[in-house]
């Protein structure tokens, strides 16, 4: 078996786990269904399968079920604990992508810093509550924006409300690695240069 057969079965593994994880976390807060798609935004229908395993789950999903249960990201997809401060998280693959956390704090501004292959990128516009910012480290992310198609390359930032529809994704031209800070609608990232004193 080769290395990247194995890396898919983990990953698969690490998906199918999620459904009965998130019903457990749910449960051990006494959250309904009901109450939990009040607190997301996400419906119940939805909610429910993931739950079941029927729906694969993504950050846009996961994160808004982790600040409403007040949990760090990593709990709902099973990221081993930290032991030696030396060794990380392992980084959640998502899509063709790979995630690796930044915060472990619930709630708030998550940050992750996250590569893309080199790829076909189609993109399909999607709203969520929320806010982001994303900066690219190499490569050339490619962003869709309401009416905007712009094409990001090393050290260029883009920040914008999620409620507007967007995707983003690589070029086609090589893989790109970028920084992504999300937070809740109204929290937005804050940038500034103070001019050196004289």
């Amino acid at each position: 078996m080769s290395d990247d057969s194995r890396t898919g079965d983990d990953t698969d593994e690490v998906l199918a786990e999620v459904g009965p994880r998130l019903r457990r976390v749910r449960k051990e807060r006494g959250a309904t269904l009901a109450g939990l798609s009040k607190a997301t935004g996400i419906s119940v229908s939805t909610l429910s399968r993931l739950e079941s395993g029927l729906r694969k789950p993504s950050l846009e999903l996961l994160l808004p079920i982790a600040r409403a249960h007040q949990v760090p990201l990593d709990e709902l997809v099973g990221a081993p604990p930290v032991g030696d401060p030396r060794i990380r998280a392992k980084p959640i693959e998502m899509h063709g992508r790979t995630h690796w956390p930044l915060t472990r704090q619930p709630g708030g501004l998550q940050a992750y810093k996250v590569l893309e292959p080199q790829r076909t990128f189609e993109p399909d516009p999607r709203t969520h509550e929320g806010y982001e910012w994303l900066y690219v480290l190499s490569g050339k992310l490619r962003l869709v924006l309401g009416e905007h198609d712009v094409v990001l390359t090393a050290g260029e930032a883009a920040e914008f409300d999620t409620r507007v529809p967007h995707a983003f994704g690589s070029t086609g031209e090589g893989p790109v690695e970028f920084l992504s800070l999300f937070g809740p609608q109204g929290e937005r990232m804050h940038v500034r240069a103070r001019p050196k004193r004289s």
